[in-house]
C-alpha cells in the first residue's frame, strides 16, 4: 500500500507540470476556436533546435562512455519497436472495420519515435533531478528505424499474398469462361494458368526505407547533434545557447501539439472509435514493455532509472514529424487519417500527460523502495 500511495502522489504531481499544462492549454484553446495560429516554420525550427540540444548531449556522452554499456538497451530498443508493430497487426486487424493495411501502418506509427515527446521526457527528468545516460536519447534510431521497416514490409507481405488471391480468383474465372467458350470441359486451370505470363515478384527493398528515415527531419536533427557531440567539442556553445533556451521552445512545443491534436480529431472520428481505443491503451501498453525490458537492462548491466523511463517514452510515443511521410509513401494503401489522427489526437496526449508521469512515477518508487 505504501508503494501505491507513493506513486499515486507522484503520478498527481507529475500532472500539474509546466509541460503539461501548455500541452492542455494548446488542447483548450483550440477547443474554443481560437485564432491563435504557431506558423508552421516556426514549429520545425523548435523542434530542430530541441533534437540538435538532445543530439548534442547525447554525443557528448558517448564520446566518454563504454559503448558497450549501449549494447543491451539498443538490442532491446529494436525489439521493442518490431515487436509493437506485430501487437498492432495482430490486435487493431482483429477489431470492427478496421483494414489490416491501416492497421499496420497506425502499429508502425505508434512503434516509430516522436523527438518532440523524447525531448518532454528530457525535460521533466531533469527538472525532477532523475539521473539517465545521456546516450539514452541515442537509442532513438534502434527503435523508429525497425519499427518502420517492419510495418512497411509487413504491408507489402500482405497486399502482395491479397493480389496474388484476387489472381487466383481471376484465373479460375478466365478458365471457365475459356472452357465454356470452346465447348471443352478438360484441362485444369493450373495447366491454364502455367501457361500464362506468370508476374514477377516484388520484392521489399530495404534500404530506401531505412534511407527516407534517416533523412526523416527529425531524425537527420538528432544524428547530426549527436556526431556533433562525438567528434567536435561543443560545450561552451551547448551550455550558453542550447541549455538555457530548451524548457522555453519545449513549452512552445507542448502548445502547438495540444492544438493539433485537437484539430485532428476531426479525422479520427472519420475512422471510428476502435482506433480512439488502440491509441488511448497502445502507448501505456507499449510504455510497460518497454519499462519491462528496461528493468532487465537495469539488473544485468546497471542502466539507469531515468534511462529505463527514457526507453519507455520513446516506446509509448508515436512519431509525428518523419513517421507519417515515411508511411505514406511505404504504404500508399492505408488511410493517413487513421494512423495520423490516432496518433496527434489520442496517442500523443496520452504519451504526454499520462505515459510520462506514469513511468516516472514508477521509476522514483522504484527507487524509493
Amino acid at each position: 500500500m505504501d508503494f501505491l500511495s507513493e506513486f499515486l502522489t507522484l503520478f498527481l504531481n507529475k500532472l500539474q507540470s509546466p509541460t503539461l499544462g501548455f500541452l492542455i492549454g494548446g488542447m483548450v484553446v483550440a477547443a474554443v476556436n481560437s485564432r491563435l495560429q504557431i506558423p508552421d516554420a516556426i514549429y520545425k525550427f523548435i523542434v530542430f533546435m530541441l533534437l540538435i540540444k538532445v543530439g548534442l548531449s547525447g554525443g557528448i556522452a558517448i564520446r566518454n562512455a563504454n559503448l558497450a554499456e549501449m549494447l543491451l538497451p539498443a538490442v532491446f530498443a529494436m525489439v521493442v519497436g518490431i515487436l509493437i508493430v506485430f501487437i498492432g497487426r495482430y490486435t487493431l486487424s482483429k477489431l470492427p472495420k478496421v483494414k489490416m493495411v491501416d492497421a499496420i501502418a497506425t502499429a508502425g506509427l505508434f512503434g516509430a519515435v516522436s523527438g518532440s515527446t523524447l525531448a518532454a521526457a528530457l525535460t521533466i527528468l531533469e527538472s525532477e533531478g532523475i539521473q539517465y545516460e545521456a546516450w539514452a536519447a541515442a537509442l532513438y534510431p534502434f527503435m523508429d528505424i525497425p519499427a518502420l521497416v517492419t510495418a512497411i514490409v509487413l504491408a507489402s507481405i500482405y497486399t502482395t499474398q491479397k493480389r496474388r488471391a484476387a489472381d487466383e480468383v481471376l484465373s479460375q474465372q478466365e478458365y471457365r469462361s475459356k472452357q465454356e467458350y470452346l465447348g471443352n470441359p478438360g484441362g485444369t486451370a493450373v495447366e491454364y494458368r502455367s501457361k500464362q505470363r506468370s508476374p514477377q515478384k516484388q520484392r521489399v527493398k530495404i534500404w530506401p526505407i531505412v534511407k527516407d528515415s534517416l533523412q526523416g527531419s527529425a531524425l537527420s536533427a538528432l544524428l547530426l547533434g549527436l556526431a556533433l557531440g562525438m567528434l567536435t567539442k561543443p560545450e561552451s556553445v551547448f551550455e550558453s545557447f542550447y541549455e538555457p533556451l530548451f524548457r522555453g521552445l519545449l513549452s512552445i512545443l507542448m502548445l502547438v501539439m495540444g492544438m493539433e491534436a485537437t484539430a485532428r480529431l476531426g479525422e479520427l472520428r472519420k475512422v471510428g472509435q476502435w482506433y480512439a481505443l488502440y491509441a488511448f491503451v497502445a502507448p501505456l501498453l507499449h510504455g510497460l514493455i518497454a519499462f519491462g525490458f528496461g528493468m532487465i537492462a537495469h539488473y544485468l548491466t546497471g542502466f539507469s532509472l531515468g534511462g529505463v523511463v527514457i526507453l519507455a517514452v520513446i516506446a509509448a510515443s508515436s512519431s509525428d514529424i518523419s513517421g507519417p511521410p515515411t508511411l505514406r509513401a511505404g504504404i500508399p494503401s492505408a488511410n493517413p487519417s487513421a494512423y495520423i489522427g490516432s496518433s496527434t489526437a489520442v496517442g500523443t496526449p496520452v504519451a504526454l500527460a499520462i505515459g510520462i508521469p506514469l513511468f516516472i512515477g514508477l521509476a522514483q518508487a522504484l527507487m524509493g523502495s
